[in-house]
């Protein structure tokens, strides 16, 4: 993506909509838990508000970064977790401004950067563009999560094919984070958008495939849902199992999200 003008308005336009969420719902709702496992909707803008402060520790301090990775590598596990535990004890209000400011600064940033600017990250080194993306995917995630914990139902926008894009080119990541060789083979990615629009990634004539709404693909990569919920089906064994770890974020995979629907029984296994 030369231009990230475009992922950038749609980074903004995410995070004002989880915004108005958070603050249609009063501060006294923020310590209301979250399908994350410890997680209340306060531990999760206060993730979103560390986050945002190290990307932009990446954008313009780069020795400030390092030090931050080097935190995240003594303790892999539990960093995320850490970092969001140090905001949810904020006060509410104080929080939701750190979270506010934090943002509109990474968003001057990156609207900043020279062009061709590629900043350290946890993975690879990121563009602009990509950087954004990253973003938005995570505020989108966090916002299921808390839309989840409120009860709130969210219309799906066209601002899902970031999160869709880096679901796919995360593909070989959530094989590598689990010590598992990728398939050398692309995989056919075709989703369906909120508008009824088709979004298409991978070879045509790709043998393994993936179909569904854009929505449920999205859900899936971020596991913020299981596959036993969703309306993506795969064709191919290693499209299937790629159902089974995929995932957009970088780090640990975590348990993801258990299966709502019961499986119904296998008439074979009472034989």
């Amino acid at each position: 993506m030369s231009d990230p003008t475009a992922v950038l308005d749609d980074l903004y336009a995410e995070s004002a909509e989880l915004d108005g969420i958070v603050s249609g719902f009063g501060l006294d709702r923020w310590s209301l838990a979250t399908p994350a496992p410890g997680w209340t909707v306060a531990h999760q803008i206060a993730h979103l508000t560390w986050t945002d402060a190290v990307a932009l520790l990446a954008a313009t301090d780069r020795g400030a970064f390092a030090a931050e990775t080097e935190k995240a590598a003594a303790h892999p596990d539990s960093f995320a977790d850490e970092g969001a535990a140090v905001g949810a004890a904020l006060p509410p209000a104080d929080l939701l401004a750190r979270w506010r400011d934090g943002r509109e600064r990474l968003q001057l940033a990156l609207r900043a950067a020279e062009p061709g600017a590629r900043f350290p990250w946890y993975g690879p080194p990121m563009s602009v563009a990509s950087m954004a993306t990253a973003r938005l995917m995570e505020t989108w995630a966090h916002g299921q999560d808390i839309a989840d914990a409120l009860g709130v139902r969210r219309e799906p926008t066209t601002r899902l094919r970031h999160v869709a894009w880096i679901g796919v080119r995360a593909r070989d990541y959530a094989y590598a984070v689990r010590g598992l060789r990728a398939p050398p083979e692309q995989f056919r990615v075709e989703l369906t958008g909120p508008e009824g629009e088709l979004w298409t990634y991978g070879p045509e004539d790709a043998a393994q495939r993936l179909t569904g709404p854009a929505l449920d693909f999205c859900l899936l990569v971020t596991r913020r849902a299981h596959r036993a919920d969703l309306a993506v089906v795969a064709s191919g064994p290693d499209a299937d199992h790629w159902l089974d770890i995929a995932q957009a974020f970088a780090g640990p995979p975590g348990a993801g999200r258990p299966p709502k629907t019961t499986p119904k029984p296998d008439p074979e296994e009472d034989r």
